[in-house]
């Protein structure tokens, strides 16, 4: 007999028909006449209710049914005369799949802490705030795919093994075949790859940038959707040493049109998750954030404010003189920490804000310069509970102004002579953006952690998993 999956289980035209689950138990309770199992496949927040009459089950058969076990149930589905569901299964035939021991599985209904569950990754999967987390991801991903697609964006693999750096910042995981404990070295004492797989250092992708703007110069509009790396000692809630990334990159875009293409996709991800995933939304709502719901409408509903960076520190600096306290100084020329952006958009404006025009000194090398010769057009979109969600610009399609970049940062460029390449042959105006989708997921299930939106975090001193 097939399988029907609960999530398709609750259809009013199965009523008063014999179906077939399969799932793990969530909890079971009765007594000596009747039993009853909550039973999930994953497929949905809501279990089903399988009624076990004891006169035609043994005591002896439903010794395995544990908290975990997984098991497969024919029966009948019947409308329910409990409360929280609308249908039950009366069961007419038990297969127990596999077991699970009540005294060492650790998923026992009771309250765990996320922190406990990080521990237990493999199996966190399987609690109704992690399946609800997972489920939205997934409807995450297919929302960033179509909407690129429905916009006439190509998808654009980018190498996740690579000899640049595009941040610039040396905080990358190295790829070699190369014994550690014999390297190769010269008279200076720097490492000889000659002999490694690549004949060069290679180190994993920190972005697929360089390479999406590559595309864009003969494909018009793509994006990138990937793993990216981060070699970064950071132990913060927001910070992954693996996660992964969207990244647009349009040719003959400009601020404008960059800035559009932010709300629009942000606001379109956040649409699809409050179209498709109802219930988990719903669940996460009330168990974990409360606002949740209301605050992604409020997104949808909301104009993003947009800012130049000079005139928000401005608004920072007359708070500060109104008595607002920050841990760190806030002054023209300093980056943004989380409190001064969470400041702009929760307190001041109360709504998502588009920041613009930072100071070249704190961005990348490759961000257009403005004509006031201090500023770039760079673009973070600021959120409510995150801070930087995305961040973007204009690049500077000028191949004298990009080298007198390069030399003043001393970027070491040879082994970048293709990127070089699109300033020499056919230059346009583009611009770009980079979401970190782990960020994105935060926002839309109101969870506080990041290791909480993956389903096995890299972070420092741990690769469990």
């Amino acid at each position: 007999m097939k399988r029907t999956k609960i999530v398709d289980i609750f259809a009013p035209e199965l009523i008063g028909n014999q179906v077939s689950v399969k799932g793990w138990v969530r909890t079971r309770r009765g007594n000596k006449n009747v039993q009853f199992v909550a039973l999930n496949d994953g497929s949905t927040i809501k279990n089903i209710q399988i009624v076990f009459d004891m006169e035609k089950f043994s005591d002896e058969q439903l010794k395995p049914i544990t908290t975990g076990a997984s098991i497969h149930v024919i029966g009948q589905l019947v409308e329910s005369m409990g409360k929280g569901q609308s249908a039950e299964i009366q069961a007419e035939q038990l297969e127990v799949y596999g077991t699970a021991d009540p005294d060492s599985y650790p998923l026992q209904k009771k309250g765990h802490t996320f922190e406990f569950l990080r521990e237990k990754a493999h199996l966190r999967p399987r609690t109704n705030t992690f399946g609800a987390v997972f489920r939205i991801r997934h409807h995450m991903a297919i929302a960033i795919h179509q909407f690129f697609h429905e916009h006439g964006f190509f998808y654009f693999h980018t190498p996740i093994i690579t000899a640049s750096d595009c941040e610039g910042a040396g905080q990358m995981f190295q790829v070699t075949t190369k014994n550690l404990y014999d390297l190769k070295k010269d008279e200076n004492g720097s490492i000889i790859y000659d002999d490694d797989f690549f004949g060069k250092q290679a180190s994993l992708t920190v972005s697929g940038q360089l390479e999406g703007e590559l595309a864009a110069t003969a494909l018009g509009s793509i994006y990138t959707f990937g793993p990216t790396f981060r070699a970064e000692n950071s132990n913060t809630p927001r910070h992954l040493a693996e996660f992964w990334m969207i990244e647009p990159e349009v040719a003959f875009a400009d601020l404008n049109d960059l800035m559009d293409l932010e709300e629009e996709f942000i606001k379109y991800c956040i649409r699809w998750a409050l179209d498709n995933c109802k219930d988990d939304l719903e669940f996460l709502n009330n168990m974990v954030d409360k606002g949740l719901i209301e605050r992604l409408e409020k997104v949808i509903d909301t104009e993003f404010v947009r800012l130049p960076y000079t005139q928000g520190i401005k608004i920072l600096e007359e708070a500060i003189a109104a008595g607002k306290k920050f841990e760190f100084p806030v002054y023209w020329g300093c980056d943004l920490a989380s409190e001064h952006e969470r400041y702009l958009v929760e307190e001041h404006f109360n709504k998502p804000v588009i920041m613009t025009d930072y100071p070249a000194e704190i961005k990348a090398f490759y961000m257009k310069q403005n004509a006031d010769g201090k500023t770039v057009q760079g673009t973070d979109v600021l959120f409510p509970q995150i801070g930087e969600i995305i961040g973007g610009s204009v690049r500077e399609e000028n191949y004298d102004k990009l080298m007198k970049r390069i030399e003043e940062l001393n970027i070491p460029m040879k082994d970048m002579w293709w990127y070089l390449d699109t300033r020499r042959f056919g230059t346009v105006p583009h611009a770009g953006f980079g979401l970190g989708f782990e960020r994105l997921l935060l926002f839309v299930t109101g969870m506080t952690n990041i290791r909480d939106v993956i389903p096995f975090p890299r972070t420092p001193n741990n690769a469990e998993f």
